[in-house]
């Protein structure tokens, strides 16, 4: 419940987009009290010289529109060039722990940090202190540790390529490969699952795909509220007339239909288009039965003396096919349905869309990455598009969509807890120092670390990490635990709350604002998740003039850790082309004169080999891998069990809270919410509006429950509910995860209602 406010439920009976969006895009520049600045920022957002947007990580689009942000990226710069400011009086009123009883959303909207900020245990609060401080404070924690494997050196996907770089180089010539990274948490089982099978964990679609694409499916991604500029494509190929089929165990509003705010005669009629022509209302959890079932119908049809597999092009590129063929083959139509939620008669005009398309692009979000077999998941997709040869080709192609803005750029230059021999070798080569060759901790390892007391000190290079993880209680008790954590970051958070015996915040100029050092004006870079990279330059005075760059603090953090150090970080604080040209240097095939390519407005893409036809595998073809079953997660024999999956609301990114309203959803004023459908109500005796408990069913021992749900009748498909996230974390078991990428399962816990107190 939001500040005493009363909750209220309504159906949102209107398309996604619209103008509902553009009144929550004004409501929010007036609310941070930035309309004036904050519109002159939006017209040079994700154009050709300005920054680009600090929230999704969707390409900037070549189609030569005015204007290229969505409703959440201006949400996400109003809230970065808020008018408000969290000073040293701020931390001098209240404590840590009269700070800890206030919301995420209340946090979010004190503002911006002002200065650097250092933990008094003796008053419990947070005290001013200078940047030399700071940095002597963090040397001295990190030179004292028994082993550089002690520390932990978490990176969010806002990073842009030059700030990670560094850290990366830091970080190895300190001695750990303990990169726990927000990539952990989503779209890790993409960087695992996909390189045995095409050779690469990256997708292979770039934007102009979408203007050749003769059919599209987006399968567990909500476009309309995670990626909105993804919607322009959308649009376009519906009024094509190119199929598009939608997967999801939600029905969501922007997937179903959509209005343009760019579109003026749409919004003058207030118009929409229609986006899927196939909605497919999976069982969460039934994406492997409902791909296996296309499979099978593709290679039913084969049987009965149809040409449906592209033959010349898995012969020629694929190994493996026979092993597919049998395994789909024998799969039960009866148990394909159960294990789905779907009818056949479904399944069958889906695979008819696919088989019917000369070149298809398979769309997926974390509705498919955070599941216990999430990475051999993402294989299956990749399996489909093999069948049919759609690698290589204008209009077809795997299109993983990630969430942060610079989460995969993160990963390509250096932010790797399994780095390559072959990228420590060429770092040695060029910084002259050898890296260590240990594998280190992702998330999942770095909390247990915590836990068990190895791990003795927590630096966050952006984001709010104990929000993300999940197990919230034990997160924050392991959290508890370290003796130092330092907080890099633009705004407040939860993670500067729950923290070490020593602690610091640290406050960094924003992406939306100017870098100027003594080489005058600098630029970053993005990779966005079709692999363009392009230049990202601030128009914006910074917040404070207090405020460092992500690149210095990493580079100060450097020189008081590590005094014999062989790197030149006095010069990379000033000069980002010299460390452009360290990039170049350490990845010459991707990089290579990245400061010449760079200027061109429209940036570059990043080689992606299967674009070529080129499959960077040991035996050098894609890879066909079967699968076994039908579930994704592990099966749970409680009759009781429903699959949780936690999402966001249409009012927040990733774990900043930008209002307690969920429109689209039709949730307002509460994000204490369990979305149910009513057959389900029912087999519990519930209705709508009644409040319960939820339980986690686990065999470890740990009681995991939360009180006060509000439960809603929602279109949900039987046996799946969700919930909002952060706030649904506690309920999520750290071993609850993907062991190949150790990305967390959160889109399937099981749960069950334990109690129940209806309304008065």
């Amino acid at each position: 419940m939001a500040d005493g406010k009363t909750p209220r439920y309504k159906t949102y009976k209107a398309p996604a987009g619209g103008w509902g969006a553009a009144a929550a895009t004004a409501k929010v520049l007036l609310e941070q009290s930035v309309v004036g600045k904050g519109s002159k920022a939006l017209l040079v957002m994700n154009k050709p010289g300005g920054f680009k947007c600090p929230s999704c990580a969707y390409p900037d689009q070549s189609c030569g529109k005015k204007f290229d942000f969505c409703e959440n990226g201006a949400k996400a710069l109003a809230h970065e060039a808020t008018k408000f400011r969290v000073t040293r009086e701020f931390f001098a009123q209240h404590s840590v722990s009269e700070l800890m009883q206030q919301s995420d959303y209340w946090l979010e909207m004190q503002g911006r940090l002002t200065e650097p900020m250092r933990y008094d245990a003796a008053s419990d609060h947070y005290v001013p202190c200078s940047w030399d401080e700071a940095f002597a404070m963090i040397g001295d924690h990190l030179r004292r540790l028994d082993s550089p494997h002690e520390a932990e050196f978490y990176t969010s996907g806002r990073t842009a390529n030059e700030t990670a770089f560094l850290y990366s180089i830091f970080v190895r010539e300190f001695g750990t490969n303990n990169f726990p990274d927000c990539s952990n948490m989503c779209h890790e089982p993409t960087s695992r699952g996909l390189p045995p099978a095409i050779g690469v964990g990256k997708g292979t679609v770039i934007i102009d795909d979408f203007d050749h694409a003769e059919a599209i499916f987006v399968i567990g991604q909500n476009s309309g509220t995670n990626s909105p500029r993804m919607m322009t494509n959308l649009v376009d190929a519906r009024k094509r007339g190119i199929p598009i089929v939608a997967v999801n165990p939600m029905p969501e509003r922007a997937l179903i239909r959509f209005a343009e705010p760019q579109d003026i005669v749409q919004m003058a009629t207030f118009g929409s288009t229609p986006i899927s022509s196939e909605f497919v209302h999976i069982r969460i959890g039934g994406d492997l039965a409902f791909l296996k079932g296309i499979m099978k119908v593709m290679f039913e049809r084969e049987a009965a003396g149809e040409t449906v597999l592209d033959h010349d092009f898995i012969r020629e590129h694929t190994v493996g096919v026979e092993a597919i063929r049998e395994d789909a083959m024998a799969q039960d139509w009866a148990k394909i349905v159960e294990a789905s939620g779907l009818a056949e008669e479904q399944i069958r005009r889906c695979a008819e869309i696919y088989t019917r398309s000369n070149a298809t692009i398979l769309c997926y979000g974390m509705g498919i990455t955070q599941h216990q077999m999430g990475s051999q998941l993402v294989r299956q997709i990749a399996n489909l598009l093999l069948l049919k040869g759609n690698f290589g080709k204008p209009g077809a192609g795997i299109s993983p969509i990630r969430g942060h803005s610079n989460v995969q750029g993160d990963r390509t230059v250096g932010i790797d807890e399994k780095p390559s021999s072959a990228y420590l070798d060429r770092v040695r080569e060029v910084f002259g120092f050898e890296p260590p060759r240990k594998h280190g901790h992702h998330t999942v390892d770095s909390v247990e670390a915590m836990l068990a007391g190895t791990a003795k000190v927590f630096i966050g290079l952006g984001g709010n990490f104990v929000r993300a993880v999940p197990d919230t209680d034990r997160a924050y008790a392991a959290m508890a635990k370290l003796d130092l954590t330092v907080g890099i970051a633009t705004k407040l958070n939860r993670g500067h709350l729950v923290h070490g015996k020593d602690a610091l915040i640290l406050p960094v100029v924003a992406r939306s604002e100017r870098i100027e050092t003594a080489k005058g004006e600098q630029f970053v870079t993005i990779e966005d998740s079709m692999s363009n990279v392009t230049a990202s330059r601030g128009v914006l005075e910074p917040a404070s003039p207090d405020l460092l760059t992500e690149t210095e603090i990493v580079c100060r953090m450097a020189m008081a850790t590590l005094p014999q150090s062989k790197v030149d970080w006095a010069r990379y604080i000033d000069d980002y082309d010299a460390i452009r040209d360290k990039v170049a240097e350490v990845y010459p095939e991707l990089y290579a004169g990245f400061n010449e390519k760079i200027r061109n407005p429209e940036g570059f893409h990043l080689d992606v080999a299967p674009r070529r036809l080129v499959w960077k595998t040991p035996n050098g073809k894609a890879n066909f891998i079967v699968m076994p079953g039908l579930h994704a997660n592990a099966e749970v024999a409680d009759p009781a069990m429903l699959r949780l999956a936690t999402v966001r609301s249409h009012d927040q990114f990733n774990t900043t809270i930008y209002s307690y309203n969920d429109r689209y959803r039709g949730v307002y004023d509460d994000r204490m919410v369990l979305f149910m459908n009513s057959r389900d109500m029912a087999d519990r005796g519930l209705e709508e509006y009644d409040r319960i408990s939820l339980e986690t069913i686990s065999d470890d021992g740990i009681a995991r429950r939360i009180d006060g749900l509000t439960v809603l009748d929602y279109p949900m498909p039987r046996g799946s509910v969700a919930g909002y996230y952060p706030e649904l974390n506690p309920l999520l078991p750290l071993d609850y995860y993907d062991r190949i990428s150790g990305t967390p399962a959160a889109k399937s816990v099981p749960v069950k209602v334990v109690a129940t107190a209806t309304n008065t």
